[in-house]
């Protein structure tokens, strides 16, 4: 009888066995796709009929002005149109490769440049405003009130104070790389923040800093109650910010939207949308853009 209770017991250790290395989990490999079922990793922008593929600057975006001006065209032509904000020079770099129908940007040599390549077909003023120095209150560097948008840039530079720079090829890096040009200096060191950013960022970063920055007006006037900022540096006509349309070529891209790109086109030149321009302002009163087109000028001669 204590042979078979001594039986029972090693059997019964060896099912408790068997049952704790069952509860242990045992490692499986992680099932991988069958490479049928992998996506494509996309190579271009895919269009669908009824959409208007829009490259442009980030200020037409953060200012607002997209949003208050598109639902128009949208309606009278029963159309989407899809908006990538980036920098000018990267909303160019798109249309290089025919991933837009149109450009609304402000770098105008690279516009010109952009036409005279063929990428696109024509370069018209839409409308223009202008640029700014912004600082903080404290004004480390003494450019309140000057009228000479180098020397002020000069005056920074010499005090080493923070400037917040977009860093990004944008039509407003371009005009700030033109400023530190005519000022005869290569920005560098700890003080000069390169950011890589868009226009609202950077704000953000000159508040946060207490940097100086080169802003455009729309932008800086649609933020400018929560950021800390003043107007320091204005009126120099190397301050002037024009902003030109451009169609993107079809005979070099034949997918572009050709008659969509030249609706739009039309439709923002015309009297009707550049009074809509004129009319859209900041709280304050004061207007962000200033009309611009052939047809706005012919009409109020």
């Amino acid at each position: 009888m204590k042979r078979c209770s001594a039986r029972l017991g090693l059997v019964l250790l060896v099912l408790a066995l068997l049952g704790l290395a069952g509860c242990q989990a045992t490692p499986t490999a992680t099932p991988q796709p069958e490479p049928s079922a992998v996506p494509p990793t996309p190579t271009a922008v895919v269009r669908q009929a009824g959409q208007l593929l829009l490259a442009t600057t980030t200020s037409t975006a953060d200012s607002g002005l997209l949003s208050y001006l598109l639902p128009d065209f949208e309606a009278k032509y029963n159309v989407k149109v899809n908006v990538v904000a980036v920098g000018s020079g990267q909303a160019m770099e798109i249309g290089k490769k025919g991933d837009a129908d149109v450009l609304l940007v402000h770098a105008r040599a690279a516009e010109d440049q952009f036409v005279a390549d063929g990428f696109g077909i024509k370069r018209d003023d839409v409308m223009y405003n202008d640029f700014l120095i912004l600082g903080p209150a404290a004004d480390p560097a003494g450019i309140k009130g000057m009228k000479d948008a180098a020397a002020a840039f000069a005056k920074i530079a010499e005090a080493k104070a923070p400037f917040a720079s977009r860093g990004d090829n944008s039509g407003t890096h371009v005009k700030e790389k033109d400023i530190w040009k005519k000022a005869n200096i290569t920005p560098s060191g700890d003080w000069y923040l390169s950011l890589g950013q868009g226009m609202g960022e950077t704000l953000t970063v000159a508040k946060e800093k207490g940097a100086y920055t080169l802003s455009d007006r729309g932008t800086y006037l649609s933020r400018k109650d929560n950021l800390g900022l003043e107007v320091l540096v204005e009126g120099d006509a190397a301050l002037f910010n024009p902003y030109g349309v451009i169609a993107v070529n079809p005979a070099k891209w034949p997918q572009v939207n050709a008659e969509l790109a030249n609706q739009f086109v039309e439709w923002l030149l015309s009297v009707e949308t550049q009074e809509k321009i004129a009319a859209y302002k900041h709280a304050s009163g004061l207007p962000l853009f200033f009309p611009n087109s052939e047809a706005w000028r012919a009409a109020h001669k």
